[in-house]
């Protein structure tokens, strides 16, 4: 494979808001992601943006967050919702690696977030590595695990 480009790992993801702004707001104060690029459009929507953290060195995460478009004439709007949408159901969940979970899952709580699944540590055997980690769930209901490895 080729090297992606530089700042961006090998896999992203998207993830779509009604109150993109807020949103974005929130990650950065909640989990400590910082705003590489933001495009705004009309009437406060956020068009692109792409949220950091971590680096390169130790290992770089970007996740995408924009405006829903509920009918704008672009291929697919309509298609994507917030997990407020529909009920709180998500087909996908994000996980973040941390060096201190607890204090990321308190944190998230301070922000407005609600931990779903209190930080608890799980080990997978002698063989594979042990976690400690919690579900978090944003403002509009997308669910996040953070994770912090505590062996392996």
């Amino acid at each position: 494979m080729k090297p992606t480009p530089r700042g961006w790992p090998r896999l992203s993801a998207a993830v779509f808001y009604e109150d993109a702004p807020r949103a974005i707001d929130w990650l950065c104060r909640a989990f400590g992601f910082e705003v590489a690029l933001r495009v705004d459009g009309e009437e406060g929507r956020v068009e692109h943006s792409q949220l950091t953290i971590g680096n390169e060195r130790d290992g770089l995460g970007l996740v995408m967050v924009a405006s829903l478009r509920r009918n704008g004439g672009r291929p697919g709007d309509g298609l994507r919702v917030s997990a407020r949408d529909v009920g709180g159901k998500v087909t996908t969940s994000l996980m973040v690696f941390v060096d201190d979970v607890d204090a990321l899952a308190e944190r998230a709580r301070a922000a407005g977030g609600t931990v779903a699944m209190p930080p608890t540590t799980t080990d997978y055997g002698s063989e594979y590595w042990a976690d400690r980690g919690c579900e978090v769930v944003d403002p509009e209901g997308h669910r996040w695990w953070i994770v912090q490895r505590v062996r392996g």
